[in-house]
C-alpha cells in the first residue's frame, strides 16, 4: 500500500503540484505612491504574490518569467461596463438591443467580452447591469469554477428603477417588456424588496437609475436601498446623468458611487467629495458618441455632450472627488475591440489635466477599494492574488502606455505574453 501511494503523488501531473513562479521585473509600479521601484522580482504561487523585493532569491525549479525590461502593474479595474450589451447605434430605439436576444446568448456576448478585455489588462470588472436575466452573474460563476478565463467579475444582476426602467412612451398594450432587465420599485418597501431578490440571486453591487423619466426616486427611497444593502455588505451605485434633484438626493441618502453625472454643479461635486462618495465618470470620447448618437434621446446630441464630460471631470478632480475610472461601453464598433475602445477613454482624463499616477490609482487601488476588493486585489503585495499586467512603458510617466499591454496574469495563470510561450 506504501508503494501504491508514493507512485500515485509521483504521477500527479504537473499543473496539481505546487510550483512557484518568479518574475524578473524591470519595475513595479504601487499605485497607491504613484512610483516604480527597480529591478524586482515578484514570486507567485497558488494564485497568489508570494513575495516582491529587490534581490529576493528565486527558488529552485521555479518557473522563471523574465520581464526584466518591463513595467509591472496591478491588473486593471473598469467599475461601469455593460459586457452583454449591445446597442443599437444612432438614434434606434433603447430596447431594441435586448428584445430580440435570449439571456443565453446574452451570457455568451458577455463572457466574450469578458474575455477580451482580460486579454487587454483588465483583470476586474464591475458588470453594473443591462444583463438580461441574471447573465453576468452565471458568466461570473462560470469563470471561478475555472471553466472559462475571465476577469473578477462584480455583477450588480437587474437594474432597479422606479416605473419603466429606463425605457420612455412604450404605448401600454406592449407590456412591461422591460423587466427583463429591470426591476420596478417605487417606493421604499418595493425597493427594499428588490435589493433582495438581487442578492438572494448573486448580485454583488446594486444599481439604481436615478434620473431617466421626469420622475426620480426620493432621498427615503434611495436611502432605503443604500440601508438593506449596506447590511448585507453591498455598495450602491446610481446612474445620475443630468443632476438636479435626483442628484442632490442620491448624494443626501450616501450612495456608494454616482454613475456619469455628466450636469454635476460645482456645489454638488464639493458635497460628494465631502461624503466621500466616488464619482464612476464613464467619460465617453467623441469616437463612441458620434455612433450611440442621442441613445434614442437619453443622451444630448454628441457635439454637446462631450465638451461637457471633459469639463465635468476636470471640475470633479479640482473639487477632490474621489474619482474611479468607468468605461459604460455599450455599443460595439466597428474595427475596434471592446477593450481598445475603453482605453480611448484615456484621452479625456488627460484633457482634464489629471496626472498620470492619478489615472493608474482610478484603474487600479481606489477602484478597488469602491469594488470592495482591496483586500484581495489592486496593488502587487504579499498575500493578495496576482493579478499582473507588465507595459514597455513606465504608466507613471505615460499613462497612454496601457494601451500596450504585452503580458498579463490573472489569480497567477499568464493569460497573455508576448516575450515568451
Amino acid at each position: 500500500m506504501k508503494v501504491l501511494i508514493s507512485w500515485v503523488i509521483l504521477a500527479l501531473p504537473l499543473p496539481l503540484m505546487a510550483q512557484v513562479t518568479a518574475i524578473r521585473a524591470g519595475a513595479v509600479v504601487d499605485p497607491r505612491t504613484g512610483t516604480a521601484k527597480p529591478n524586482q522580482v515578484i514570486l507567485v504561487k497558488d494564485k497568489k504574490i508570494q513575495a516582491v523585493g529587490a534581490g529576493i532569491a528565486i527558488p529552485e525549479n521555479a518557473q522563471v518569467i523574465d520581464l526584466s525590461h518591463e513595467w509591472l502593474s496591478p491588473g486593471l479595474m473598469d467599475a461601469h461596463s455593460h459586457l452583454t450589451l449591445a446597442e443599437t447605434g444612432g438614434d434606434g430605439p433603447f430596447e431594441s438591443f435586448y428584445l430580440s436576444e435570449s439571456t443565453a446568448l446574452r451570457a455568451m456576448r458577455g463572457l466574450h467580452n469578458g474575455e477580451i478585455l482580460l486579454h487587454a489588462g483588465f483583470t476586474t470588472v464591475r458588470d453594473v447591469g443591462n444583463s438580461a436575466e441574471y447573465a453576468m452573474v452565471d458568466v461570473s460563476r462560470a469563470i471561478e469554477q475555472g471553466w472559462f478565463i475571465g476577469p473578477t467579475i462584480i455583477d450588480a444582476g437587474r437594474i432597479i428603477a422606479p416605473f419603466g426602467g429606463q425605457s420612455r412612451l412604450i404605448p401600454s398594450g406592449q407590456g412591461n417588456f422591460w423587466k427583463y432587465e429591470y426591476i420596478d420599485a417605487d417606493n421604499p418597501e418595493e425597493v427594499r424588496k428588490a435589493v433582495r431578490v438581487n442578492i438572494y440571486h448573486g448580485a454583488k453591487v446594486i444599481k439604481l437609475v436615478g434620473d431617466n423619466n421626469p420622475y426620480h426616486y426620493s432621498v427615503e427611497e434611495i436611502r432605503a436601498a443604500v440601508d438593506e444593502a449596506h447590511r448585507a455588505g453591498i455598495p450602491v451605485a446610481i446612474h445620475v446623468i443630468f443632476g438636479g434633484e435626483a442628484a442632490d438626493n442620491a448624494i443626501e441618502a450616501g450612495v456608494d458611487s454616482l454613475e456619469h453625472g455628466f450636469y454635476l454643479t460645482d456645489v454638488q461635486l464639493k458635497k460628494m467629495a465631502a461624503k466621500g462618495i466616488t464619482l464612476v465618470s464613464t467619460d465617453f470620447p467623441r469616437s463612441v458618441l458620434d455612433v450611440m448618437g442621442t441613445s434614442s434621446g437619453m443622451l444630448p446630441e454628441p457635439a454637446v455632450l462631450a465638451p461637457l464630460i471633459i469639463d465635468r471631470l476636470r471640475r470633479a478632480h479640482q473639487a477632490g472627488v474621489h474619482l474611479v475610472f468607468g468605461s459604460d461601453v455599450p455599443i460595439d464598433i466597428p474595427g475596434k475591440t471592446r477593450a481598445e475602445v475603453m482605453l480611448e477613454y484615456l484621452d479625456g482624463w488627460v484633457a482634464a489635466g489629471i496626472s498620470p499616477p492619478e489615472i493608474l490609482r482610478a484603474m487600479t487601488s481606489d477602484a478597488a477599494k469602491l469594488l470592495r476588493v482591496d483586500k484581495d486585489r489592486g496593488v502587487i503585495a504579499e498575500g493578495l492574488a496576482a493579478d499582473l499586467i507588465a507595459t514597455p512603458g513606465d504608466p507613471t510617466k505615460d499613462i497612454m502606455t496601457l494601451r500596450k499591454v504585452d503580458f498579463v496574469m490573472k489569480d497567477g495563470r499568464v493569460v497573455r505574453n508576448a516575450h515568451g510561450p
